[in-house]
């Protein structure tokens, strides 16, 4: 039987759904890579995978694109790694670097700046090593893993979830199960329950991690505290307002004509 192909994401917040993955009846039919978030949304973009976890700002660029998970990577309140850092505050930063790896956390920044800030600092995309140009009057956005510990390094941490929370009173959500395919409602069945048992076995999970981690990183903290991860009622509220100020149109993303399939259950 040919394997499903599916893009992960490549960080420490993916880990139970792939730990869930790994121990459900689907591990051998799954054909998992791991990549940044923007590089899954290529790979689902040009077909070469079925299914991707992607980050939200790039559903409108991906033809056909579904939500068909009650599952995502979200947060209510801090995050912790999507983080603006600079050396002074932000109004007064003249430049900001903008992390590649993922378009929904550059699109947040840039809707933050402009809405809740009010400023209008010129935003450079950034390559490979943008971390170690971070000095006077330029900050940088940086997400993912390798924000890890970055709050130690610069007395001026701006965490885009907190931000947002305060704006708007919502989570947010950051990245989406999506496949531009229909799938087998009794895939999509034990795909979902296989990251909720994932979600559920985080302790368990961490107390098998083997990777080394920096200093003071407590990471059974982050991934249950920091990281939220069901795609429920607020959090789906907070995604239509996300796209909707981004000018998308929300509502053609999710799978089916209801959006009661996607409740969580208890």
């Amino acid at each position: 039987m040919e394997k499903i192909k599916l893009s992960a994401v490549a960080y420490h917040n993916t880990r139970p759904f792939l730990y869930g993955l790994e121990r459900s009846p689907l591990a051998d039919q799954l054909d998992i890579s791991l990549d940044i978030p923007a590089e899954g949304a290529r790979k689902l973009q040009r077909g070469l995978v079925k299914l991707a976890l992607v980050p939200v700002g790039v559903l409108n660029s991906v033809p056909k694109a579904r939500i068909f998970s009650q599952w995502c990577i979200g947060c209510d309140g801090p995050v912790q790694t999507v983080c603006l850092y600079a050396q002074k505050p932000i109004e007064e930063l003249s430049h900001i670097w903008l992390d590649y790896h993922s378009v929904t956390s550059v699109r947040l920044l840039t809707l933050l700046l402009r809405e809740y800030w009010k400023l209008k600092p010129d935003l450079v995309p950034a390559s490979p090593g943008f971390r170690t140009r971070i000095e006077g009057r330029t900050g940088a956005l940086v997400i993912g893993d390798r924000a890890i510990g970055l709050e130690r390094e610069y007395p001026f941490v701006y965490d885009l979830g907190q931000v947002w929370k305060e704006w708007t009173g919502l989570p947010f959500v950051f990245a989406v199960w999506v496949s531009t395919r229909d799938l087998d409602p009794d895939f999509v069945r034990v795909f979902n329950a296989a990251l909720g048992d994932g979600v559920g076995r985080i302790a368990e999970m961490v107390g098998l991690e083997q990777v080394a981690l920096p200093p003071q990183f407590d990471l059974m903290d982050y991934l249950t505290k920091k990281i939220s991860y069901p795609l429920d009622e607020p959090k789906r509220q907070a995604l239509e307002r996300f796209l909707r100020l981004l000018n998308h149109a929300p509502a053609r993303w999710w799978t089916g004509e209801h959006r009661s399939e996607f409740s969580v259950p208890g």
